[in-house]
């Protein structure tokens, strides 16, 4: 099983979430520099070989622009890239990458996968169904799009159809792929028990080989068992996920919120310190940090970097990071109003549980009761099982 369908097998957060990105358009008020000598930004590519190796595809797609199979994997790597870093600016060449076929209506297969992948990621659900509608539809057997289309659809709170599409890749993948991608709108739906048993199952069942497929089933597992309430077991499934990928940026992230949730921020400090780059990290550093009175001038830094790369996002035009600075402001910032207004716009684009979580704690902290009631009502209509959401009894239906 590919990193790239490991990444659209994630349906929490961030997750997918996860990929959280956009494809980012210029500043509205761009820096111009002063002279050529003048460094903008050091990029890590001189320590990392995977991005050498990234800079090089680059270097050779230029050449050959028309080279279907060169530009399909440099999309993929550059996506890569983005989810691994957090930097937006991957997703940019990966569609640079597809630019040939970017505007097409029918463009070949593996184009069209990598299109609606870089659409989800930008939060253009609806058009990432669009493609996966169109290849699916040509291509009726495809595995791959089928668990996109379902990751997608889950994010959307489309639940139903995202369990039909699982259903059709069993005859398609591997059983674990297929326990995976049912459990995760399943356990969004009402069946959060049986949908952690399956799961289980097919882990203790599967062989060892795949330590992508196992890490991806592992961090679902552990997400699941944590929103049933059953802290030892998915601290159990996180330990044991992140043995298998100590630098997954997602599952760092899932992580660290499973400890601030249980007043251990101290050990979320060695997780992050050294993945700043990545705006979900740091975020996570900052409320770790703000918990712990011998970090306050860590604290008060990475609090300042935040504001700035929230305030960057949003002169870029980058809505994809809504649900983040809505904590940023609720927790930090103590801006319960700031933090109800993003967590209103982001919910109406995507709907995980982490979406409802912080609308439901901004809509307490500002006392909007209405809101409050639309949390309660979601999650009687879709049977969501979160220990952590807190529903004050006068607004549950």
């Amino acid at each position: 099983m590919s990193r790239h369908l490991q990444t659209f097998g994630r349906f929490a957060i961030a997750s997918l979430a996860s990929l959280l990105l956009a494809i980012a358009p210029a500043f509205a008020e761009p820096y111009i520099p002063g002279a050529d000598s003048d460094v903008l930004e050091r990029l890590p590519e001189k320590n990392d070989p995977a991005l050498r190796d990234l800079k090089r595809l680059r270097t050779a797609a230029s050449k050959h622009p028309a080279d279907l199979a060169l530009a399909t994997r440099l999309a993929r790597r550059s996506i890569e890239a983005a989810r691994d870093s957090g930097d937006p600016r991957f997703l940019g060449q990966a569609q640079a990458a597809l630019a040939p076929w970017w505007q097409l209506s029918d463009p070949p297969a593996p184009a069209l996968l990598l299109r609606a992948t870089i659409k989800q990621s930008s939060h253009d659900f609806d058009g990432a169904v669009a493609d996966l509608d169109r290849l699916i539809a040509n291509h009726p057997s495809d595995g791959q799009a089928l668990l996109t289309r379902a990751t997608v659809l889950t994010v959307q709170g489309k639940y139903r159809a995202a369990r039909a599409d699982c259903s059709r890749i069993a005859a398609l993948a591997a059983p674990l792929v297929v326990a995976a991608c049912d459990a995760a709108p399943a356990s969004l739906s009402g069946a959060a028990g049986d949908a952690y048993r399956s799961l289980l199952t097919a882990l203790s069942n599967a062989a060892d080989n795949d330590a992508v497929l196992r890490e991806w089933a592992l961090t679902l597992a552990a997400e699941i068992a944590d929103r049933r309430g059953d802290g030892a077991a998915a601290e159990t499934h996180f330990r044991d996920a992140l043995a298998l990928d100590p630098r997954d940026p997602y599952l760092i992230a899932a992580y660290c919120d499973f400890l601030l949730d249980r007043g251990r921020a101290r050990e979320v400090l060695p997780l992050v310190a050294n993945q700043t780059r990545n705006d979900n990290l740091l975020l996570r550093l900052a409320l770790a940090e703000r918990q712990l009175p011998d970090a306050a001038s860590a604290f008060a830094q990475h609090r300042r970097e935040l504001a700035d790369r929230f305030d960057a996002a949003r002169r870029r035009g980058d809505a994809l990071h809504k649900r983040e600075e809505a904590r940023y402001r609720l927790t930090i910032e103590n801006d319960a109003a700031g933090a109800l207004r993003l967590a209103r716009e982001n919910w109406q684009v995507q709907r995980e549980p982490a979406d409802l979580r912080i609308l439901s704690e901004a809509a307490g902290a500002a006392g909007d009761a209405e809101m409050q009631r639309e949390v309660a009502a979601w999650t009687a209509a879709t049977g969501l099982q979160y220990a952590a959401l807190r529903i004050p009894a006068a607004h549950r239906p």
